[in-house]
């Protein structure tokens, strides 16, 4: 089978000591990617000597550099306008991918062509004080590697079913920058609007597997941002302006009647309360889902770290080693 071309992007900024654990799993898949751009970002530390040794003993890694900071959105973009792939990848640099993702991902994709991106269940990782966070999420999409196409994705997550895990979603290039690429204004939301919008529009590739690792630090982006009501709340305005606009319209009703808004927790029923215009959001469907969702988070960031892992594996959010997937639980 001729497998698609894929590019990988991997935005950095002073995260030296974290590129080789990244760049080494990339270039350590079955399957090679036609080229990892790495994009930094006016690095204060050695991350761009890092990134020059990578690039001199391998073909497919080359480096472009920021003039100044200009922030994760506007450098990962940079590198989408400079890849040649038919998909990209967007790693962070303190992430890494496991064996298999590109071959399973690609191969599916290759069957596929209609869909937007794909996707596989995503591991995430989170250091704390009293012990290291282990979960899955996009457990119980499918029982085995599928295209699901829109209507199969919204009633996946009306059910509570549905998860695209961003740091382990490869996108169709052009159907990415046709949704805006990763738009700053939506800060954290951004994978996560481009990923809703597009498997909602052209449906989704899903490998039951974890297969790319999310490392959730307090320093990282995703932590600081949501923290943040002055980052937050205007993040979510901008979805919903964008989600109600015509660029959205065929795709507006389906997010509405599947409560997908959920996400963002009680910043997202905060900024309906406060805007009139945004209402229709607010379903029963939607208020459900959020409020566990809230509930969930709250529960999770208290709770010892040994009873949280616990819970992941028997509710379903956890992976067997043999391969098959716990009990499936609403994401």
């Amino acid at each position: 089978m001729n497998l698609p071309t894929l590019s990988v992007i991997v935005p950095n900024y002073n995260h030296a000591k974290y590129l080789p654990r990244c760049l080494n799993a990339l270039l350590g898949q079955s399957v090679q990617p036609q080229e990892i751009i790495v994009v930094d970002d006016a690095s204060t530390d050695h991350s761009v000597e890092v990134i020059q040794e990578f690039a001199r003993r391998h073909l497919n890694v080359r480096l472009l550099r920021n003039d100044r900071n200009r922030g994760v959105m506007e450098t990962t973009n940079r590198g989408i306008d400079e890849a040649g792939g038919e998909f990209v990848f967007l790693q962070a640099a303190d992430d890494e991918t496991l064996p298999g993702f590109f071959e399973k991902s690609l191969r599916l994709l290759a069957q596929h062509p209609q869909a937007g991106l794909s996707c596989t269940i995503g591991d995430w990782r989170e250091e704390r004080a009293d012990g290291t966070l282990q979960w899955h999420m996009g457990v119980g999409m499918t029982d085995r590697p599928a295209y699901l196409a829109p209507q199969e994705v919204m009633r996946l997550e009306q059910r509570g079913r549905l998860f695209i895990p961003g740091h382990t979603a490869i996108y169709r290039r052009e159907a990415l920058i046709k949704v805006g690429k990763l738009i700053s204004e939506l800060s954290l939301y951004s994978d996560w609007y481009a990923t809703t919008v597009l498997a909602l529009r052209h449906g989704v590739c899903v490998v039951p597997e974890p297969l790319a690792v999310f490392h959730v630090g307090e320093a990282t982006f995703f932590r600081k941002s949501r923290k943040n009501p002055a980052i937050n709340d205007p993040a979510i305005e901008h979805a919903l302006r964008l989600l109600t606009g015509p660029e959205c319209s065929d795709v507006v009703g389906r997010f509405t009647e599947a409560g997908s808004l959920y996400v963002c927790g009680w910043a997202g029923y905060r900024v309906l309360r406060r805007h009139a215009e945004f209402r229709r959001f607010c379903t029963p469907l939607y208020l459900r889902k959020m409020l566990w969702q809230t509930t969930r988070v709250w529960l999770k960031n208290r709770a010892p770290a040994s009873l949280v892992n616990w819970y992941a594996g028997v509710a379903g959010y956890r992976v067997k080693a043999a391969g098959g997937p716990t009990t499936p639980a609403a994401t």
